[in-house]
């Protein structure tokens, strides 16, 4: 067997799979979720068995030690099922990461020093590369970095128009995320069309309570549209996406918003909750549907900025081949793919309705035959895609 075990730890959870790369075959995954609250949730999975349980889980290193638990008592026993690397996820690579990178106590280092490009982030992350590099101290760790897919975007891509002194001194600059489900959604697209990767311009959307959409051309991130943080692009759950930097000044001057008010105004308490109420596009939906005037204009909002993307980056590529649809939205909502392609015939963009609202697992075409454009919706899978290029980076083949 060759195990990968992947691990995303975030500033209050910790989820994990276990991964027999010979099949690319999940043996059990698990979520440790309100780490450093009164009272934890943990569920871990095995085939068809579910067993969940609360407790509190003091820090992350506690959250590691459930999570071996978790592994003796409900199995795979990690005596049978040994794995031969641990894959992190790590959001924020800076200029520094270009792809997977093994772990030393100077890449911690690195990981570390960019926390402020990533502060919701990185730090999490390290938190639980540490926690991990405790229990699994015999075997290689490796940083899969969100940023390393973008860093092919050009300067005229990647720098915005500030003073360059400035940009430079504190590292302002388009990064970009998502980039390992980018990655993985644009070579799912090629296999799927039987493609070659290096020749197919892709629009990936992944659309979830976070989006971004990312132009890739030849396997090469060109465009995307997060930017040195996550809160950039597209409107999202409870992020506002694209505002006019003045809007900040204005809140501040008139209504005395501090710095910590309009971070938590734009990350966590605008995008569609903003609008609607509710960051739930399946209830925004539903609402519309219904006549909800609120909930009708918060999509209409949404779906705005999606198509703005589409265009600009059909622009980017001087056309496309595919656009790919993947994350919890991107995959299920039938309403905002209708809305979001609506009219684009004449790019060569048509979507077959009934294709559309047909449901099934796996990836699946959406457009019309006659499409110039193939639609497709691709299940995103960012642990197979870490797992992947963590036995890359370590040189370990799939099957020993």
């Amino acid at each position: 067997m060759t195990v990968v075990l992947v691990v995303n730890s975030g500033s209050s959870s910790l989820k994990y799979q276990l991964i027999e790369m010979s099949d690319e075959r999940v043996l059990a995954s698990g979520l440790i979720e309100r780490i450093g609250e009164a009272s934890g949730v943990v569920t871990h999975k095995r085939g068809d068995e579910r067993a969940e349980r609360e407790l509190e889980i003091g820090d992350h290193d506690a959250a590691f030690d459930i999570m071996m638990q978790n592994f003796a008592e409900h199995g795979p026993s990690m005596d049978d099922a040994k794995p031969v690397v641990v894959g992190h996820r790590i959001v924020q690579g800076g200029r520094r990461f270009y792809g997977p990178t093994i772990i030393d106590e100077k890449v911690e280092m690195d990981i570390e020093e960019l926390i402020p490009l990533a502060p919701l982030h990185n730090g999490p992350n390290l938190a639980g590369v540490r926690a991990a590099r405790r229990v699994f101290a015999n075997i290689p760790h490796v940083a899969v970095f969100d940023t390393a897919f973008h860093t092919t975007l050009s300067d005229a891509a990647s720098y915005y128009a500030l003073n360059r002194e400035v940009a430079d001194k504190y590292r302002v600059r388009k990064y970009g995320a998502h980039g390992t489900s980018h990655k993985y959604v644009s070579e799912a697209a090629a296999e799927f069309l039987d493609r070659p990767y290096d020749e197919l311009r892709t629009v990936v959307l992944h659309i979830g309570n976070g989006a971004s959409a990312c132009a890739v051309d030849g396997g090469k991130s060109i465009d995307t549209s997060m930017g040195m943080t996550p809160l950039e692009g597209l409107v999202m759950g409870t992020r506002t996406g694209d505002i006019d930097p003045a809007v900040l000044f204005h809140l501040h001057r008139k209504a005395g918003y501090s710095v910590d008010d309009l971070d938590r105004l734009l990350n966590k308490q605008s995008g569609l909750l903003g609008l609607t109420g509710t960051n739930d596009v399946r209830d925004v939906t539903a609402r519309a549907a219904a006549g909800d005037e609120a909930a009708e204009l918060g999509l209409e909002i949404y779906v705005h900025r999606l198509r703005h993307y589409i265009g600009s980056y059909l622009v980017a590529l001087q056309g496309a081949d595919v656009i790919a649809w993947c994350g919890g939205v991107g995959e299920n909502s039938v309403e905002v793919r209708k809305r979001a392609l609506a009219g684009m015939e004449w790019l060569g963009v048509e979507l077959d309705a009934e294709r559309n609202e047909a449901r099934r697992d796996g990836i699946r075409e959406i457009s019309t035959d006659s499409s110039r454009v193939r639609i497709l919706v691709v299940p995103t899978n960012e642990e197979i895609e870490i797992a992947r290029q963590s036995l890359e980076a370590t040189g370990v083949p799939a099957a020993q």
